[in-house]
């Protein structure tokens, strides 16, 4: 994996603006891991494409992360301040090509879901149709008594034990913040996004920086790249002496 400049992580950035967030994901991963096709970066399974989104957003803003929860309880405002190694999941990354679970005289295989599913049921009108797409596109063959069934056929409590079997085999792809409310006592879970919570960083840094370039070309009349080029500290020391 390689770092990114300043003028590659604009370039994602504008290109990624108004797209999806699994979109976003695979832009950021293509930039940076030139070494794998956008074939094989779109079927690396949720986990394994959040750790390595985990440890591009550490090489680029550093390892700590703050981020804001609400009390599900008394709805009391949590500012949160953590590593990066808090939201990797332990264990492998790897996982077999095929699962299986047996309930209620029903088989069913499946894989873990991807980018290019998740890119696919976004398309879905409603989260009800997002998850009957979603068990249509991972499950690869569904069997009782012998005969085949389709995956949308699968009752609901053999539907849980494959979704829960997929939570087991990869645990990066749900990250969940343990935390305790200051103002009541609750003890709840919080939802962690990767994707989401580094793309809004990445964003705010683009037009942060996008900022700097304006005050300095409009001083000194360079172009874009020229400013791109000078390293973080350099671009201060100029715009301290442009408000000097």
């Amino acid at each position: 994996m390689n770092s990114l400049s300043a003028s590659m992580m604009l370039r994602v950035w504008e290109r990624a603006l108004g797209r999806t967030s699994p979109e976003r994901a695979l832009a950021l991963l293509a930039a940076a891991c030139p070494e794998l096709s956008a074939e094989e970066l779109s079927a690396l399974n949720v986990g394994r494409r959040d750790r390595l989104l985990i440890d591009l957003r550490e090489r680029t803003f550093g390892p700590r992360l703050t981020s804001l929860a609400t009390c599900d309880s008394c709805g009391e405002s949590l500012e949160l301040s953590f590593d990066c190694s808090d939201i990797s999941a332990e264990g492998e990354t790897q996982t077999p090509a095929e699962l299986s679970i047996e309930r209620e005289g029903y088989e069913a295989r499946f894989r873990l879901p991807n980018s290019g599913d998740l890119i696919a049921v976004a398309r879905s009108g409603d989260a009800d149709s997002a998850r009957r797409s979603l068990l249509e596109r991972c499950v690869t063959e569904a069997v009782r008594d012998g005969s085949r069934v389709s995956p949308v056929e699968l009752p609901a409590t053999v539907v849980e034990a494959v979704e829960a079997r997929m939570a087991d085999a990869d645990p990066q792809a749900d990250v969940r913040l343990a935390l305790d409310c200051p103002a009541c006592g609750h003890n709840f879970l919080a939802a962690f996004d990767v994707v989401a919570y580094f793309w809004s960083e990445i964003n705010a840094w683009a037009y942060r920086l996008l900022g700097e370039v304006h005050t300095l070309a409009s001083a000194y009349g360079w172009r874009e790249e020229e400013i791109l080029a000078l390293s973080p500290w350099r671009r201060r020391v100029y715009l301290e002496m442009v408000g000097g």
